[in-house]
């Protein structure tokens, strides 16, 4: 198996427009851990920095489960001349993983056996499919050995298995963040209950929806995207944020005329500060003819809270961007997490399926050493317990802690700690790559922290 580089996508994906400047590799096949063959097998990329002579400063980035290729939006203040991803240094990749729809193999994917996009028929992939597909990338592009593998969440369970998925010694450190040595029963029953959000909705069909943002089932994704986003952040983070204030004043009421042609389609989404965003155009178009003869009666209706608007407007701007099959799939990639699956033998787990610390050190214990491992103090899906046993069982690991109100979503947020963090373990573990002139390019500079699309960076919130 190979992969092929410059592949140039024949099928149109609104999501992969989300991304410019992305290359494409492509793997002939690609045999998946559930016994599957991904034949004709996409792999989206972006790459930042140029290699050494040696071509051994490769720096792998890998994403969240609703991120992308693209780590300037998501990551952008850790990335440049001098920063932790520091491109007058390294070369910097990210890869898209597959199922998620910004242009790796996915269920958007066209299947070549039926001319038409996988859909729910797209075979169950694993972390560890990732690595061994994305390693044959680097392959072709002439990759000896990785300096750092950094990431965090369901990138951090990447990061864990690039050093297991490899041959020793190709990795030659990791950094990985807010993440777990296995998807706990926690983080799988939150992502249960956000899947039948989805489930719930007519318009999914059991999958075999019309893959576009307008024609999938937005109010279960949005309703799911609302309830992960409780899960990102923090009960702190939420009341200093929003407390009990009431959202944002409405815009002026169209007129009657305008109201009426905005109200032709069910499928119309009325956008308003304090929206329920996927409610039909009649029942709002409705509500809102009804207004008048509420304004008498106000204080009979229910009150209405920034907090409930924020989430609302969370999951709009989700439907308009992610899609609710990948959405499935990365979830349930998610729940494969376990460093010990299939590594050690079954008599090293409990009653519970739980593996012993026995096991953890045993297969962990071929990782490089010195791997930094960062948690989130706040963070309520993975725990900083759990980073405790990650620090525990890697050789000779070190621990460092967030302070942040932000829950989980702090490892996207806290970009001044993490690049120290970051710029520290890399020379420390990468000296080879720092000695020297710069390398001869144009680094890419970011001066400000943007509004994102892809990571949690909001001016308007």
């Amino acid at each position: 198996m190979a992969a092929r580089l410059d592949y140039v996508p024949d099928q149109s994906n609104p999501y992969v427009e989300l991304i410019a400047h992305q290359k494409f590799a492509l793997v002939s096949a690609a045999e998946l851990e559930c016994g599957e063959e991904l034949r004709s097998c996409p792999v989206a990329y972006k790459t930042w920095g140029v290699f050494n002579e040696s071509r051994d400063n490769a720096l792998v980035i890998c994403h969240a489960l609703s991120g992308s290729s693209d780590v300037e939006d998501w990551w952008g203040p850790l990335l440049g001349s001098g920063k932790a991803f520091d491109t007058t240094r390294f070369f910097i990749i990210c890869f898209n993983i597959l199922g998620s729809p910004y242009g790796s193999a996915s269920s958007l994917t066209i299947d070549p056996e039926t001319g038409r996009p996988y859909g729910p028929k797209f075979p169950v992939t694993t972390v560890r499919d990732d690595v061994r597909v994305h390693k044959m990338v680097l392959d072709a592009l002439g990759v000896r050995s990785v300096a750092a593998v950094v990431g965090g969440s369901l990138g951090g369970m990447a990061a864990l298995e690039w050093p297991l998925c490899t041959p020793p010694g190709y990795v030659k450190t990791i950094v990985p963040i807010a993440t777990s040595v296995d998807h706990s029963a926690w983080g799988i029953s939150w992502a249960e209950a956000q899947r039948q959000c989805i489930y719930a909705d007519p318009k999914f069909e059991d999958g075999y929806y019309e893959p576009t943002p307008s024609t999938q089932p937005c109010t279960g994704l949005a309703a799911a995207r609302m309830v992960a986003m409780l899960t990102y952040r923090s009960c702190v983070s939420f009341d200093g944020r929003f407390g009990r204030r009431p959202p944002p004043k409405k815009t002026p009421p169209k007129p009657e005329s305008e109201l009426a042609s905005s109200c032709e389609s069910d499928s119309d989404i009325i956008q308003d500060p304090t929206f329920d965003a996927f409610r039909s155009s009649k029942r709002a178009c409705t509500e809102a003819s009804m207004q008048g003869a509420r304004r008498g009666s106000d204080r009979t209706q229910p009150p209405t809270f920034s907090a409930q608007g924020y989430l609302k407007y969370q999951g709009e701007k989700f439907v308009k961007r992610f899609d609710a099959n990948c959405y499935i799939h990365l979830s349930r990639k998610m729940d494969t997490h376990d460093v010990t699956r299939d590594r050690v033998h079954k008599a090293m787990y409990n009653s519970n399926y739980e593996p012993s610390e026995e096991a953890f050190f045993e297969v962990l214990k071929d990782v490089p050493p010195r791997a930094l491992v960062v948690s989130v103090e706040t963070d309520a899906l993975f725990a900083p317990e759990q980073q405790v046993r990650l620090a525990k069982y890697l050789p000779d690991a070190t621990l460092a802690v967030l302070q942040s109100d932000d829950g989980h979503d702090g490892f996207l947020l806290e970009f001044e700690a993490l690049n120290e963090l970051i710029i520290e373990r890399l020379k420390e573990r990468c000296p080879w790559v720092y000695e020297g002139p710069t390398l001869d390019i144009s680094a890419l500079e970011v001066t400000a922290v943007k509004d994102s699309v892809f990571g949690e960076v909001e001016s308007g919130w």
